[in-house]
């Protein structure tokens, strides 16, 4: 560049995510997971200390708000690519219980009313693409999505009524996770009720129960 010569390197840095060459993730859920086992490490030494319910509140500050940072970008991975971060929540489960490593994880996160990690990427982008609807986000989200209600010679079909979005073609597994394409692909997948409702909270509060209904039941 200009008289610089730039080395190219395989992992950036963006934002705190890190961005490899392949966009395959792993370094970053790498990374993710070695801080968070760092913490829980640390946690557990005061376990004996604390009540539960601030250990609860330990646990979201240091860990599992790691594992939600940016996690919207992870949507379309492979589970066993997921699956370490799916074993720090099931650990960071395991300490705020009080439970061997043994016991069986499902009860804890159905007690604990936490979504596995799967879910939780879904309902990060469902959340975001709520936003977009109702016209709560940057305009560089919204000029990837268009909804139903937005084009009028739609305004008589089903799917206007339905809030659907429409869905980019891809012929690629790749190309599935760019967020022009699964984010719609994940709203039109809710249940059209919950897709109709205007409040964010309330959408929240509608989305995690089916999510978790899902995940769960």
């Amino acid at each position: 560049m200009g008289s610089s010569i730039v080395p190219s390197s395989d992992v950036v840095r963006d934002l705190g995510v890190l961005l490899d060459s392949e966009l395959s993730m792993k370094h970053h859920i790498s990374k993710v997971t070695s801080t968070c086992y760092y913490h829980l490490r640390r946690l557990h030494q005061i376990r004996n200390y604390v009540c539960r319910q601030t250990m609860i509140q330990l646990v979201m500050s240091f860990v599992i708000s790691r594992i939600d940072y940016c996690n919207s970008v992870l949507v379309g991975l492979p589970v066993s690519t997921l699956a370490p971060l799916q074993r720090v929540q099931n650990a960071a489960a395991r300490l705020i219980l009080g439970l061997s490593r043994r016991s069986h994880i499902t009860p804890a996160l159905k007690q604990l009313h936490w979504l596995p990690i799967k879910f939780r990427i879904i309902f990060k982008v469902a959340t975001t693409m709520h936003n977009i609807l109702h016209k709560r986000s940057p305009p560089y989200l919204k000029d990837l999505v268009t909804f139903s209600v937005s084009g009028p010679q739609r305004r008589q079909l089903r799917s206007t009524t339905a809030r659907s979005a429409v869905i980019l073609r891809t012929r690629t597994q790749f190309g599935r996770r760019a967020f022009s394409v699964c984010g719609p692909d994940i709203w039109n997948s809710l249940p059209v009720n919950i897709r109709l409702i205007d409040s964010h909270p309330s959408f929240r509060r509608a989305l995690k129960t089916h999510l978790f209904n899902i995940a769960f039941i």
